[in-house]
């Protein structure tokens, strides 16, 4: 994982346009994008069918509840933060 997103706490959101046919195809398509970035964790947060294709926003989770968090941890797996002492 990189640097900066061993810094995200939770999750990463995508939102874009997907043109397509249909809301299951949608679905698809950026369930396979966000697999293509690298992301395996992923649920889609919403999804509308409009005209041409989908509004649609795909969240990415980095950290779920009970993680090692990236963030909450020095470069030796130390904690580093006050808060979390």
């Amino acid at each position: 994982m990189p640097a900066v997103l061993q810094q995200v706490m939770d999750a990463l959101d995508v939102e874009t346009f997907l043109v397509c046919s249909c809301e299951d195809e949608g679905r698809k398509l950026i369930m396979e994008l966000m697999k293509d970035i690298g992301f395996k964790d992923i649920d889609v947060v919403f999804i509308e069918f409009m005209g041409p294709g989908v509004r649609v926003r795909a969240r990415a989770y980095l950290h779920r509840a009970g993680d090692r968090y990236g963030w909450l941890l020095g470069e030796g797996g130390e904690t580093e933060h006050e808060f979390s002492k």
